[in-house]
């Protein structure tokens, strides 16, 4: 499938800021299912941009802008080829092994709920691939209707108790409930063709390390395996360590943020 990207982020500071540092991952890199044809990031103001890769094999552009600022836009346009894998993650840059992503965060702490519903919606099964299969459906029963949105900053054990979340949320809950299976799992933030509805954010899934296999990505929002209407940009150890945007700011007030984000096949 070939998919096209535009996904422009606004800024606006309620006062000039002296300085801006933003880390971006926004960049998606080829896989043996995964072919980038064309991306470009821009943004509207004078800007030193310098393009890296992170610890976790991201691609990363760091940005930098001298002040005074009221006001940045920085926008993403692109073309991906795709290809249906079964989920099955083939080619991605692997720097760190596998067990790391047992770790925990703030973010992936588990509580007590999340992993006695894990170890309930794996009843009866030995089998890992299963297991996280059956994971990722029990997931979606639970949280059936669930939306690309912002990050609010709550962890996966608080909103699996709120019962209300979004695809970064349920993701976040899938990898620590694999985690507390013992099964290393990381969140994947990336984009989604539905249809031509436009997506207020990113959207997010996750990926779990399967010996004999290796990593198989779950999209607890559907609770199937990703297909080629997903393009995979960055992984982490949770959702703000795969942020499309982060960083920081010198200055004053307050700053409000608007997204507007189309995801189409061509």
């Amino acid at each position: 499938m070939r998919i096209a990207v535009e996904h422009r982020t606004r800024y606006r500071f309620s006062k000039p800021q002296a300085r801006l540092v933003q880390m971006l991952r926004l960049t998606p890199c080829d896989t043996r299912d995964q072919t980038v044809v064309s991306w470009m990031i821009g943004v509207d103001c004078d800007a030193r941009m310098r393009d890296t890769t992170d610890g976790f094999g991201n691609a990363v552009t760091m940005l930098y802008a001298e002040g005074p600022i009221e006001a940045i836009d920085i926008t993403v346009t692109g073309e991906v080829l795709t290809g249906d894998a079964d989920g099955l993650v083939y080619g991605s840059s692997e720097p760190l092994p596998p067990i790391l992503y047992l770790r925990n965060t703030a973010r992936t702490t588990p509580g007590d709920e999340l992993p006695s519903f894990a170890a309930n919606s794996i009843a009866g099964s030995s089998d890992i691939l299963d297991r996280m299969h059956r994971l990722n459906a029990a997931l979606h029963a639970r949280f059936p209707c669930v939306p690309d949105a912002a990050d609010t900053g709550v962890t996966a054990a608080e909103a699996f108790l709120r019962g209300k979340a979004t695809s970064r949320d349920v993701a976040q809950m899938f990898i620590t409930a694999a985690r507390a299976l013992d099964v290393p799992a990381r969140y994947v933030s990336g984009y989604h063709r539905d249809g031509d509805t436009a997506q207020s954010a990113p959207h997010a899934w996750a990926e779990a390390h399967v010996e004999g296999l290796g990593w198989v990505a779950f999209d607890p929002t559907t609770g199937l395996s990703p297909d080629d209407g997903y393009i995979r940009v960055a992984v982490g150890l949770d959702a703000l360590g795969a942020a499309s945007i982060a960083g920081t700011r010198i200055g004053p007030g307050d700053e409000k943020l608007d997204v507007a984000l189309h995801v189409s096949e061509e």
